[in-house]
């Protein structure tokens, strides 16, 4: 079964009223112009989800969040839960983001929960994983990877065929560098594999490169057999690049 391709962008801390109207108004224009081959998302900072739903509304960009509360409700102040994303329409979220791990101490067992309380929701967790540049000299990507999605995966048994994950290497994000397509191909295959002998179900999970993908390397990265799409990052906060990279799935 061919899988659809499927970008993403990460605003992170960036964006304002006026700034997210004009970005997708030009986004939008632009897929009205092109007719986007794949899935396209913004996930956005909490503020502006009730302004970016409103702004997307009846176009072909999906709403997504960048981070949620492990906890259902209660007193966690400064917390977003799963239902409250649920009610302004979110359909993704990310969870386990490298800078969330850094900054935050995010373990993996917490990222694993966050996922869990998205998916009861009908909300689609974005896994992210990735190893630092330490831990890749020292030859331990595939480990860390691996145990990164495994907490994901034991928590959520059968469920595990609702996520999608994105590989992110440390080392790659907001570095200007990027992993080589054969580089980031090798940790998505071995992605894959995990997910298919988790749940024989996973084995069509979307799996997106989030490591610096730009408009320039946006084609040879997703034209690999196990890259189904695109985290992005800095790029996606430009209109004409985030464009470049979803036309850049055309022809897969």
């Amino acid at each position: 079964m061919k899988r659809q391709k499927f970008i993403a962008g990460n605003w992170k801390m960036n964006g304002g009223l006026q700034a997210n109207a004009e970005l997708l108004s030009a986004i939008g224009e632009g897929l009205r112009a092109q007719a986007p081959a794949c899935r396209v998302a913004v996930a956005v900072p909490m503020p502006y989800l009730a302004q970016v739903r409103q702004l997307l509304a009846g176009g072909a960009i999906e709403l997504g969040a960048q981070d949620v509360s492990r906890h259902e409700k209660g007193a966690f102040t400064g917390e977003t839960s799963a239902a409250m994303l649920a009610e302004f329409g979110v359909r993704h979220c990310l969870v386990g983001h490298s800078e969330r791990r850094q900054y935050h101490g995010e373990a993996d067992a917490v990222v694993a929960a966050k996922a869990q309380r998205l998916l009861v929701h009908g909300i689609t967790p974005i896994v992210c994983v990735g190893e630092t540049l330490g831990e890749r000299e020292a030859g331990q990507t595939d480990a860390v990877v691996a145990r990164q999605l495994g907490a994901v995966l034991a928590l959520l048994g059968s469920d595990a065929a609702r996520i999608a994950v994105a590989y992110e290497p440390v080392w790659a994000i907001g570095t200007g560098r990027t992993a080589t397509p054969e580089q980031a191909q090798q940790v998505h295959a071995a992605l894959r594999a995990q997910l298919a002998g988790a749940q024989p179900g996973a084995a069509n999970v979307p799996l997106l490169y989030g490591g610096s993908m730009n408009a320039a390397n946006a084609a040879d990265l997703l034209a690999q057999p196990d890259i189904d799409g695109g985290l992005i990052g800095g790029a996606a906060l430009k209109a004409p690049d985030f464009l470049k990279i979803i036309g850049s799935t055309h022809d897969l």
